[in-house]
């Protein structure tokens, strides 16, 4: 039975490449982890190995550093947005570009003041810690005319100590679990938002301000919402950020329940309760995997249920 040729796609992945901006003594990073895949006429090289129409991985990878030197890095999603239109408008047989990109943050290290005994410790401007929170996502898709921007972060771990309940749900023979009506919700959020920016000739919002309102919102409505189940969470996170952020019509979240369980210390004569402060078992699995897409009404779903990959 004769074959023949489906979707494919090539490029650099995981182009590490951190940029510092210096204005004057201080000090800025922008640390990314990029990758490039293009599409387009690419039937020959698979049939016959030609590689004429095939622009070198290697050149893709020095372009992200190029452009990180002549554009600089303004934000992850722009940065991408530069990538992704240079690579289909300079190149004929490549006809779409997906610019994936992760970015890492550092914050500066607060030093210990003019008093230090330490010359200039009052000066320092270049020192940063990685922050130990979340990685913050883009994928930027362009095929010559239309954009797609999917924003996001993975790895946002957080807890509420109280105000949240699980009870009234199904049993049957195989029930053990007991009803909760006060316990640790915790998660760690993994969420992807998609822009409803598609044109170059619509106003482009700021990606950075974006980013961090969208953050924010999140995790106001996770600390303000009074639960009876995480997918309740879910969903005011979701609704509480497409609400206040006309730029974002969907949201999608993988958020897994990191079970606390209450020890039982009874064999040892001692009460454990919620009420008094209690002692819990952090399992790490297994876990319950909760996943939902929150949407403005009318739009029409884009980001994949699968977020694997994305």
């Amino acid at each position: 039975m004769p074959t023949i040729l489906g979707q494919n796609q090539y490029g650099k992945a995981e182009n590490r490449v951190v940029k510092i901006t210096r204005d004057g003594d201080t000090h800025h990073i922008k640390d990314l982890n990029v990758s490039v895949a293009l599409s387009g006429d690419m039937d020959d090289v698979h049939y016959s190995g030609s590689n004429a129409n095939v622009l070198p991985t290697d050149t893709t990878k020095n372009t992200v550093y190029a452009f990180a030197k002549e554009h600089g890095i303004e934000s992850a999603e722009q940065f991408g947005i530069h990538l992704a239109r240079h690579f289909v408008s300079s190149q004929e047989p490549i006809h779409t570009a997906r610019i994936r990109i992760e970015e890492y943050s550092w914050e500066r290290i607060e030093t210990s003041g003019g008093n230090s005994r330490f010359i200039g410790a009052d000066e320092v401007k270049h020192s940063f810690v990685r922050k130990g929170q979340e990685t913050r996502t883009s994928q930027i898709t362009y095929d010559g005319e239309k954009w797609e921007v999917i924003s996001g972060l993975k790895e946002l771990t957080v807890m509420n100590s109280t105000n949240s309940e699980f009870w009234g749900y199904v049993k049957d023979k195989y029930t053990t679990l007991k009803e909760a009506y006060d316990r640790v919700l915790a998660t760690d959020v993994s969420a992807r938002w998609r822009y409803n920016w598609t044109s170059d000739e619509a106003r482009m919002p700021n990606w950075e301000k974006s980013y961090e309102q969208a953050r924010k919102h999140m995790l106001e409505a996770f600390a303000e919402t009074y639960s009876l189940s995480l997918q309740q969470t879910l969903y005011q996170m979701g609704s509480r950020i497409i609400n206040s952020r006309s730029e974002i019509d969907e949201i999608r979240f993988s958020l897994p329940n990191n079970h606390h369980f209450l020890v039982d210390l009874e064999p040892f004569g001692l009460k454990n309760d919620t009420a008094d402060g209690a002692v819990y078992f952090a399992a790490d699995r297994p876990y319950g995997l909760i996943e939902a897409t929150v949407l403005r009404d009318g739009v029409e779903p884009q980001i994949p249920v699968d977020m694997t990959n994305l």
